[in-house]
């Protein structure tokens, strides 16, 4: 067979009785969510997809287009990358415990994790902690397990068991266990960070530093080449209490200033999810938007505008916990899937098909 022939169609007759046992489990696996839910008292709400701002990470990249008013004038707008400044302005009205199935759209992004379009779950408990989202995962996953009848996720010959107990790691732990580097040596009590610290670190133990690597830079490339890796594999594992620099929409610790309320969900050494204990302080975000932003545009050449509505709504907003779960990545370790498009009833077309 020619390597270089272009795989048939997802909607080819043959491609799609291979897929479709996935996508059954995708529906059973949706199904059940909903009412996992609704037995917890949450409100199931939809957010508008088209946003003044698509949020304000540095490395998230967004879709831009733009509305016409009614006497012909341009307003840009962007197709959001997640349903999470909508679902705050929710929490700011009044609601207490919400849901949300939102499509979510991410430019740059296609591989068998990722795709420009996906389905992101959220969601929101006002006054409650961050813990307590880190007991919904570990329901959620047992869940969808059950709904499709497997007794492990997989991934790439990984395996890990969504029925046993969760490991509970913080970020500076894996570090020194996964890297031999204390990481938050190079963090100070306000949360500012010291680049040459970490670099150092990082050539100690014979990892590559460049020139123009920011701290960022240098706590991701150790964080995807060193402990991602190990993570998830025979259980769940929740890796917990991220920087404050790698956390601007979570509140910091009580614990300790320097580490944030962020803890993100593994299986299989993919990530699942992202919880906070969510950030109320407007000034505050803001400043980390805007350090965000800064970022974006020394290395993209770009930026995204705030939502100022988002930013007021913070001032009503009650203390809370919110969580974002990729729900097709959840489905494709429940069901076997080996690429993201297994478990998309119509993926979006490939450019140049």
């Amino acid at each position: 067979m020619n390597s270089s022939a272009k795989a048939s169609p997802w909607w080819t007759p043959s491609v799609h009785a291979d897929r479709r046992p996935f996508l059954v489990g995708r529906n059973a696996i949706q199904a059940a969510l909903r009412g996992f839910f609704a037995r917890e008292d949450f409100i199931e709400v939809d957010t508008a997809a088209l946003q003044i701002s698509p949020g304000n990470e540095a490395h998230l990249h967004a879709f831009a287009t733009e509305a016409l008013t009614t006497d012909g004038q341009r307003a840009p707008f962007y197709l959001h990358t997640s349903p999470e400044f909508a679902c705050k302005k929710l929490l700011a009205a009044g609601e207490e415990r919400i849901s949300c199935f939102a499509h979510v759209y991410r430019n740059r992004e296609r591989g068998p994790l990722h795709h420009p379009e996906f389905t992101m779950l959220e969601w929101y408990r006002a006054g409650e902690s961050y813990e307590s989202l880190m007991m919904d995962c570990v329901r959620i996953l047992a869940l969808a397990a059950e709904m499709v009848k497997t007794p492990r996720l997989v991934y790439r010959g990984g395996e890990s068991d969504p029925f046993a107990g969760p490991e509970r790691i913080s970020v500076a732990e894996a570090f020194e266990r996964h890297a031999g580097i204390d990481l938050l040596a190079s963090v100070a009590a306000d949360g500012s960070t010291d680049r040459d610290h970490l670099a150092a670190e990082l050539r100690r133990v014979g990892m590559r530093v460049a020139a123009d690597d920011g701290w960022a830079d240098l706590f991701s490339r150790v964080l995807v080449e060193k402990i991602e890796p190990h993570l998830g594999f025979g259980r769940i594992t929740i890796l917990d209490e991220y920087p404050v620099s790698e956390a601007a929409l979570a509140r910091p610790s009580a614990r300790d200033p320097r580490v944030a309320e962020r803890f993100e969900l593994y299986a299989c050494g993919v990530e699942l999810a992202n919880g906070f204990g969510e950030l109320t302080n407007a000034g505050e975000q803001r400043r980390r938007f805007e350090i965000e932003m800064a970022e974006k545009a020394r290395v993209y050449g770009e930026t995204y505008p705030l939502d100022e509505d988002f930013l007021a709504a913070l001032s009503l907003m009650p203390e809370a916990s919110g969580i974002a779960l990729g729900f097709d990545r959840l489905v494709m370790l429940a069901t076997g899937a080996s690429r993201i498009d297994q478990v998309l009833w119509a993926p979006v077309a490939e450019y140049g098909r």
